[in-house]
């Protein structure tokens, strides 16, 4: 192998290991970072999509663009229509823009998530329309949640004679909170285990 080409291997290994490392430090330091700049700043959007927040999501994105060298800004693009997609609660324009980060899309019920939360929590872009259809939607979810939390109540206080109306729709809530709980917990846990996994779920970040 001739010496440039080792030597240009190395230097992208370096960069790769000195990324990866980027991932673990808070926003306050990946905001300092000068000698990684686009990295720390595409990581940034990335986590402000997590956050659903496109609007800075975006603003990290076109940061991250400015700051690169020409050849890296088409890898960061990407990765800006990835994790706007997902800010956005775009679940098919998601699964496009993550394939065509030769990554594995998300999986059907990930999608399936994210496609409900766009019902009921639409980004801010949405039309008013999708607004009051999603507060609509939310009402009624926690109505069945606790019809569903009452009926599990009354059926167990049957053999204890029942319960008044009051009391029942107060055990449901609690019933209703603690299955929510626990449902996220596992979600967490899941999405942790996920993380610890693919440590680059995100995708390469590019080096600067």
């Amino acid at each position: 192998m001739p010496p440039k080409q080792r030597q240009i291997r190395i230097e992208q290994r370096g960069a790769q290991q000195a990324i990866q490392a980027l991932e673990q430090r808070s926003d306050e330091e990946l905001e300092t970072e000068t000698k990684y700049k686009s990295a720390a700043l595409a990581i940034l959007g990335a986590r402000a999509s997590e956050r659903f927040d496109a609007e800075q999501a975006r603003a990290y994105f076109q940061r991250s663009i400015a700051a690169a060298r020409p050849q890296e800004r088409m890898q960061i693009r990407r990765m800006a229509d990835a994790s706007l997609a997902l800010a956005e609660r775009r679940a098919g324009d998601l699964k496009e823009a993550v394939e065509r980060l030769g990554h594995a899309p998300p999986s059907g019920r990930q999608m399936l998530a994210l496609r409900a939360m766009g019902l009921l929590i639409p980004p801010a872009s949405a039309g008013i329309l999708a607004r009051v259809r999603g507060i609509l939607l939310i009402l009624l979810l926690i109505v069945a949640l606790l019809a569903i939390g009452l009926g599990v109540v009354e059926l167990v206080s049957l053999p204890f004679g029942g319960l008044s109306l009051a009391p029942g729709i107060l055990l449901g809530l609690f019933v209703a909170i603690a299955a929510l709980a626990i449902v996220a917990v596992v979600g967490r846990r899941r999405r942790d285990r996920a993380l610890a996994k693919g440590p680059n779920s995100r995708g390469q970040s590019p080096s600067k």
